[in-house]
């Protein structure tokens, strides 16, 4: 079963989407959200493997707002009745963009994407890159063999993160999701929505006025870690 939250601030639109899914029992719906905030409380809370997120929200907000801000980032299927997102949709690895009123056919397409990811993501956990793991970097002309250990963050940049390591900061074509899914959650950690760090390259730790922290890596770079991720941090380094 797929744990799955629907984010529509349309009640007709979020039973529509209920029917349709009533075809497809591998998919189970938790809960539903009606706009951004309650979203955030609901998918922090509850962790569902799949939204479906309607784009346009009460109080001008979007589903672009909800992904920004979101700690914890499910497999994202965007359902709305705009074509014009689409491009956008997919510079936040929405996994498929469905047009209201939504045809069976194209939910089983998404849903069928769904269910590849995941089994991506499954063996991708079954074989974790450890410290000791070397990887080939290639920025441009540029090229690289890098042990794990010797990278002490990688940053967001869209559908690529930037690959910190001694004075290089070559982009990679890997998102920070996939990325999380390969490293060994005993040396890296998801400090935040836009960077995961080495624990072994911490110099200093801050508390943070918010109740988050903020840390410092050999390199210099200070990175705050979200008041959410702040508990799992300390549990992680026993503090």
């Amino acid at each position: 079963m797929i744990r799955t939250i629907i984010v529509d601030d349309e009640r007709l639109a979020r039973n529509e989407l209920r029917k349709i899914l009533t075809d497809f029992p591998e998919i189970e719906i938790i809960e539903e959200a009606i706009n951004v905030q309650d979203a955030i409380e609901k998918i922090e809370e509850l962790r569902p493997q799949l939204i479906f997120l309607d784009i346009q929200m009460p109080g001008n907000k979007t589903g672009f707002d909800l992904l920004e801000v979101l700690e914890y980032l499910p497999k994202v299927v965007f359902t709305t009745a705009y074509d014009e997102y689409a491009l956008k949709a997919f510079e936040f690895n929405a996994l498929d963009y469905l047009l209201k009123p939504i045809e069976t056919k194209r939910m089983a397409e998404a849903i069928h994407k769904v269910k590849k990811q995941m089994d991506q993501d499954q063996n991708a956990q079954k074989n974790l890159l450890s410290g000791n793991d070397q990887v080939f970097v290639k920025d441009g002309e540029r090229c690289w063999f890098v042990r794990l250990s010797e990278v002490r963050l990688f940053e967001s940049a869209g559908n690529y993160a930037k690959v910190f390591f001694g004075n290089n900061k070559p982009l990679i074509l890997k998102s920070l999701n996939a990325l999380e899914e390969r490293l060994d959650p005993k040396l890296f950690f998801r400090a935040n929505r836009k960077h995961i760090i080495n624990l072994q390259m911490i110099t200093k730790m801050d508390t943070q006025y918010n109740g988050g922290l903020k840390v410092t890596l050999q390199g210099g770079e200070d990175i705050e870690i979200s008041r959410r991720q702040a508990v799992k941090f300390r549990d992680t380094m026993s503090l």
